[in-house]
């Protein structure tokens, strides 16, 4: 049976914070490596501020936060990444990088290291294949924000072992999430569901149909989503959005999936949602 004990997170943004904080949470040591100094100080700010809110709210003691926030180190450098157990990358969703940083860490780590990628829509059988070790190769797609969501979809790529997805789904209920296996396809599960639904919310605006606020409200009152699926799409990020529907429109090669041309019309403008302040809505930035 595969141990993990040591985790290492490549990647200091959003997700990859959340990530190495859910785990530090579990009691895991976490070394997060990004290329600056400045993303990982805003990492280390961000875990700060999440762990707070949760002592604020009586969630978590101050000497539980204290003991996370002990448990996660950053640095810049690489080959740190050598003795991790499994490193989970965080990075951007392009798949040239994504493949050349899993060339890098056969370089550098333990034969029996596993290798996971949190990408939202990329093939993993195509990101194991880049490995020397394909069979060490699997999918963690956790949800934004980290801490707050339960589900981990756990994506086996078709050389994935058995070992390793046993070894991973364990280690996922371990930190309290709740893993879900599916096989590996273009989107997965979630947001092959998901993100066409919101491109056909943005549609929907761009036909002139209804405002995007009554459109958000019919499915909330029509539907009982808790969101809508403009104000779910300015949370997740519209270029996120656009980027999982132009990796199921090339993957399937099926025209349902074809992006909405104000979804790339409003990501082109900047207005990306929540984190810019603009996109079906207005934002006040903190």
């Amino acid at each position: 049976m595969l141990k993990i004990e040591k985790i290492g997170v490549i990647g200091g943004g959003t997700m990859g914070s959340g990530i190495a904080q859910v785990f530090a949470m579990a009691g895991y040591p976490v070394l997060v490596q990004d290329l600056a100094e400045p993303a990982l100080d805003r990492a280390r700010k961000t875990v700060e501020t999440s762990l707070s809110r949760l002592v604020k709210k009586g969630t978590l003691t101050e000497a539980k936060a204290a003991q996370a926030m002990a448990l996660i180190a950053t640095t810049t450098v690489f080959d740190l990444m050598d003795d991790r157990d499994l490193v989970i990358e965080a990075i951007v969703e392009k798949v040239e990088i994504k493949t050349e940083l899993l060339k890098r860490l056969d370089g550098i780590c333990r034969h029996d290291a596993v290798f996971a990628s949190n990408t939202s829509s990329i093939s993993l059988t195509e990101l194991a294949a880049a490995s020397a070790h394909p069979g060490r190769v699997i999918g963690m797609h956790f949800f934004n924000p980290v801490p707050m969501m339960q589900l981990v979809e756990i994506i086996r790529a078709l050389q994935t072992t058995d070992a390793v997805s046993d070894a991973v789904t364990d280690l996922t209920l371990a930190i309290g999430k709740t893993p879900r296996v599916s096989k590996d396809s273009y989107g997965f599960i979630v947001n092959r569901l998901l993100a066409p639904q919101i491109n056909e919310a943005i549609n929907c605006v761009y036909e002139g149909l209804a405002t995007a606020e009554d459109i958000d409200s019919m499915m909330k009152l029509g539907a009982n989503h808790p969101m809508g699926p403009l104000a779910l799409g300015d949370l997740i990020g519209l270029d996120v959005v656009l980027n999982i529907m132009e990796t199921l429109y090339q993957g399937f090669d099926d025209p349902k999936y074809r992006a909405s041309p104000l979804l790339k019309q409003m990501v082109a403008a900047g207005y990306l949602g929540r984190k810019t302040g603009k996109g079906f809505a207005e934002y006040h930035q903190r």
